[in-house]
């Protein structure tokens, strides 16, 4: 093959040297391969968006992104990180044979806290938590986040800490592994703990013909069974699970948990098949579990009581639920409602040559009154990426974007050709665009497309983030609440930030302007 094959991988030090461990192997067999490690998701350019791709992962969107743009060729996860559904278009090419499959725990001192009513232990599974507790009850756990090596660090810092909760493997492949350490056996691991796996586009046949060759099938076999386990299971919500399985004398041997997040209640299976004749393992043992309890369990977590941190000013589809971390518990609805206007025909009677186009709400309303054959613009210019993205796809070139109002008429002031704009725009819109224009001696004609109409609700009181989309959200926010000091608002853009600095102190704004990125922000908080 003589193509360079180019394996993205997240940058901390274990992800490299996973993604490290397939390039020795994919180079032993006479391939070119390069690294390419990714931090953040940056500028995405998608025909689509995320939530529509099936992109969830926390610990695997950006390498997914990175693939679907053509960034890299093949993608290296820690296979316990990754959903059990793949994005559209990508496939799990290879896994690596299995390492250590068992969590293990680093202690400060002496293990002599075992036996003792109090102890204080950090881990930021839920999973080990769950375990923890079940087999210790007045333990107490505490959340540590952070890589490998910056959660070692912190074991050490923090004074009050017994001991932290770490996946044996990581620890072995980075050749960290501290004296003070026990494998827990005891302890039902992630389902694919231990193995590293590829995904590659599954359209590159030739690419995963070639992964195959670096394929394991025995731990293939097993992680494919634990999380088909974990997929049965999960049905949309977030639950203690585990799953382990292995091929011994040609027979495969199965051990599955559910608990409670505070483990006081626990589900086991266990299962013995034949090798070949292992097929239905996975469903039997997920049927076997939700038959015992486990979807009366699994109701209750997906109904606890658990406050509303988080509130969007605009309704979420349930693929963009997926996109929070676990910390985030959000709630959204529409602030804004949306009337699209009729335009009179006579408006667009004969070509326009300068159109100014902000939101894909006067992209709806233009192409509800025409045909996109009667939109006769010489030049278009647009405020955001999707909006632009849209006309392209559905009018026609766009001549110009910016990401907000006011770049793109300091824009047209400099370049545009002629002195006259026809804008699209809602009855309720920022003066900024056609004040610059004007100010400037540039005619602006508008043209209200649609109707802009606040919808109000009271947010509960433990809500610590805002997520607004438009300066429209922000008023409407406004019309039935007060701004506590301590409240954050993440923003969509520097235009909606501009409002909300009115009335917040704390502003974050998105690196992108979509949905998704404004989800990212608020998921950097809480990580």
């Amino acid at each position: 093959m003589s193509r360079i094959i180019r394996i993205g991988t997240r940058d901390s030090e274990l992800a490299l040297y996973q993604a490290k461990a397939v390039k020795q192997q994919l180079e032993h067999l006479g391939h070119k391969t390069v690294l390419v490690p990714l931090k953040s998701t940056g500028d995405i350019v998608l025909d689509k968006p995320l939530y529509e791709l099936g992109i969830t992962g926390i610990f695997t969107r950006t390498l997914d992104i990175a693939m679907l743009n053509g960034d890299i060729d093949i993608a290296v996860h820690s296979l316990k990180d990754v959903p059990t559904v793949l994005p559209k278009g990508i496939v799990q090419a290879a896994v690596m044979k299995r390492g250590n499959v068992r969590d293990t725990l680093v202690y400060k001192t002496t293990e002599e806290f075992f036996g003792g009513r109090e102890a204080v232990i950090a881990t930021s599974s839920l999973r080990r938590k769950a375990q923890w507790l079940n087999r210790y009850p007045t333990h107490t756990i505490e959340d540590i986040r952070g890589n490998v090596i910056t959660r070692l660090e912190k074991l050490d810092e923090t004074e009050h800490w017994n001991g932290a909760i770490f996946a044996a493997a990581g620890l072995g492949r980075l050749d960290i592994r501290p004296e003070t350490s026990d494998n827990l056996e005891w302890m039902v691991p992630a389902p694919g703990q231990g193995a590293i796996m590829t995904t590659a586009l599954e359209e590159d046949e030739e690419l995963i013909a070639i992964l195959a060759e670096i394929n394991d099938e025995e731990t293939e076999i097993c992680t494919q069974i634990e999380r088909e386990f974990l997929n049965r299971l999960e049905g949309g919500c977030t639950a203690p699970i585990g799953a382990l399985c292995y091929i011994k004398d040609e027979e495969i041997y199965f051990e599955g948990i559910l608990l409670s997040p505070n483990g006081t209640k626990k589900i086991t299976v266990e299962r013995v098949k034949a090798l070949g004749e292992h097929r239905d393992m996975a469903e039997w043992c997920a049927n076997y579990v939700i038959d015992k309890g486990g979807k009366r369990l699994m109701d209750a977590m997906k109904q606890s009581s658990k406050p509303t941190n988080i509130y969007s000013t605009k309704s979420f589809t349930e693929d963009q639920r997926l996109l929070f971390h676990e910390k985030v518990n959000t709630k959204s609805s529409d602030f804004v409602k949306i009337s699209l206007n009729r335009i009179a025909p006579r408006l667009l009677k004969n070509e326009i040559e300068n159109v100014i186009i902000t939101s894909k709400n006067a992209v709806e309303a233009l192409l509800t009154n025409f045909s996109a054959i009667e939109l006769q613009f010489k030049n278009i210019y647009c405020v955001g990426r999707r909006t632009k993205r849209m006309v392209e796809k559905r009018i026609g070139e766009v001549k110009h974007s910016e990401n907000n109002a006011k770049k793109l008429a300091e824009y047209l002031v400099e370049f545009m050709d002629g002195s006259e704009v026809t804008y699209f725009c809602s009855d309720l819109r920022l003066d900024e665009l056609p004040t610059i224009l004007k100010e400037n001696n540039i005619k602006v004609k508008e043209i209200e497309a649609y109707q802009t109409k606040l919808d109000s609700v009271k947010v509960d009181d433990s809500i610590e983030g805002l997520m607004f989309y438009s300066p429209s959200t922000v008023k409407s926010f406004k019309q039935e609440n007060t701004v506590e000091n301590n409240i954050i608002a993440f923003c969509i853009g520097e235009t909606t930030a501009k409002e909300a600095s009115k009335h917040f102190k704390d502003i974050r704004i998105a690196k992108v302007p979509t949905v998704e990125s404004v989800i990212e922000l608020v998921n950097e908080h809480y990580v």
